[in-house]
């Protein structure tokens, strides 16, 4: 009987402990958005139909980050505190989120490329870093096609490049989820039009629905140098599409984040902030 009831035991520690390991997994959780450090210099740029918010931090060579769909430049506090200690650092709300206007334009990535291209005009930066996080990753690939002139490098994480590359059930993943609310939280306090955020959720998704949809031959035209990244736990991404991506884009570099979801910049900021060093400097 007491070595009945030993078994149950380690049997019932076992499940505990498996149980506490997996709550545990950081790829599991979404961290909430770090402060922004004190920028340089903020402000609303006068870009194309809209009024775009950006701001600036620290002095060198410029990187531009590029939030993801729903989200603004606050996803990126661990990173502009980081690199804003020898770079010159810019982040903005694309048009319609954060703090940034829109216009009566359906949302689309050529046109937000385009706000991207006419900001880094008014900063008078004639090329950049991008790093881009899931629709910011798009934004910069699209960038590197249409715009190449404008870049020195582009880290995309998270992106897509078809529609078939995102899963089918990725808003229904309860990390997604939490995501979406938090986005949601943040928009009704940030946003020109506080009571706008479902009816900016419906118009986001139907250009999820249709966009991007760039061909093999599309990519292979891209010249700039191009890393890109997917957590081993995204949500959304396909992982096989990112490994596509990288053998139809010449010269990309394919990195793997390790216990790492879609919301890697958050997870483990130390180790993301070391692939953007590792890809710039060619490692």
């Amino acid at each position: 009987m007491c070595r009945v009831a030993a078994g149950i035991l380690m049997f019932f520690s076992a499940v505990l402990m498996a149980a506490n390991v997996h709550s545990a997994e950081r790829w599991a959780k979404l961290p909430a958005f770090p402060p922004m450090p004190p920028a340089k210099t903020s402000g609303m740029a006068p870009v194309n139909d809209i009024k775009m918010y950006y701001a600036e931090y620290g002095e060198g060579e410029p990187i531009l980050f590029i939030h993801g769909g729903l989200g603004s430049a606050d996803v990126w506090g661990y990173q502009v505190a980081d690199f804003a200690k020898d770079h010159r650092v810019i982040v903005a709300d694309s048009r319609g989120h954060g703090r940034s206007t829109r216009s009566e334009q359906p949302f689309g990535y050529d046109l937000m490329t385009s706000d991207y291209v006419a900001l880094l005009d008014y900063l008078k930066l004639d090329k950049v870093t991008l790093v881009g996080w899931s629709d910011g990753g798009i934004i910069g690939i699209d960038m590197a096609m249409k715009n190449p002139e404008k870049l020195t490098y582009v880290v995309a994480q998270a992106a897509n490049v078809t529609t078939d590359g995102v899963k089918s059930d990725a808003t229904d993943n309860k990390t997604f989820k939490e995501y979406i609310k938090a986005a949601g939280e943040a928009y009704r306090k940030l946003s020109p039009t506080p009571n706008g955020y479902s009816a900016f959720f419906k118009q986001m998704m139907a250009m999820w629905g249709s966009q991007p949809a760039w061909t093999a031959d599309d990519l292979d035209k891209i010249k700039v140098p191009v890393t890109l990244a997917i957590g081993d736990h995204d949500e959304a991404v396909k992982r096989d599409h990112t490994e596509m991506m990288a053998k139809q884009i010449p010269g990309s570099k394919l990195v793997i984040l390790k216990d790492a979801s879609h919301f890697a910049m958050l997870q483990d900021p130390e180790g993301y902030n070391a692939m953007i060093r590792d890809a710039m400097t060619g490692k």
